[in-house]
């Protein structure tokens, strides 16, 4: 049987699901529990590329469309930020690499004072850590196996703070100095970039009509 042709209105409406998986990465890498925050942020890169790959459909259905992205695709090119998530996304598919670095600032611990803030320490706790590969504060436990893990903790903000960032990182969009680059405030400013393209397509190529 042949196959139903495509029109604007499918090619916008899988524009929009593709960036709200992208948009589903970065709740994950902001809010979600740790063990989430890195493929949240390997799916926000991933399906954040994938938006421009799935918009460009509208190239077999809009006669305009070449026109209308150039000025997209000149921003994508020469911008620090957009590309640097470009290059990101390449390393994370072909090579597989999602390199993080992290800056712990404690502002005030009293030891062993404060210790009883992060409440009763788990079973065969070893020892006590600020500042993981994941952000994360709490315990290494090590089981009488020899097996280990992370019991994860909330780090008062009175304490001190755990942030993590790109290696680097840019530190310009659109022409404008970043003021924070952490990574959850970096891939912040790319979704809205995208979100900001796909209400454009949107607007423009989006009719009602079959």
């Amino acid at each position: 049987m042949p196959k139903h042709r495509r029109t604007t209105i499918h090619i916008v409406k899988d524009v929009q699901e593709t960036l709200k998986t992208a948009e589903n990465g970065l709740e994950d890498l902001v809010n979600g529990p740790r063990n989430r925050k890195l493929s949240g942020l390997r799916n926000l890169v991933v399906f954040g590329r994938a938006v421009t790959n799935v918009l460009q459909g509208l190239r077999s259905t809009e006669p305009e469309f070449d026109t209308w992205y150039e000025k997209y695709v000149k921003e994508m090119d020469s911008d620090p930020l957009l590309k640097y998530f470009y290059d990101l996304r390449s390393l994370i598919l072909k090579k597989g690499i999602l390199k993080l670095t992290k800056k712990a600032h404690v502002k005030k611990l009293f030891f062993p004072y404060d210790m009883s803030r992060f409440g009763p320490p788990p079973p065969f706790a070893k020892s006590f850590f600020i500042g993981d590969e994941l952000g994360g504060t709490g315990w290494e436990v090590e089981f009488p196996d020899g097996s280990k893990m992370k019991y994860y903790v909330k780090l008062p903000s009175d304490i001190g703070s755990v942030t993590l960032h790109f290696p680097n990182a840019p530190t310009h969009h659109l022409g404008k100095e970043i003021s924070d680059y952490s990574i959850g405030k970096l891939s912040l400013i790319y979704i809205e970039y995208l979100r900001k393209m796909v209400r454009d397509a949107k607007s423009k190529f989006r009719k009602d009509k079959p």
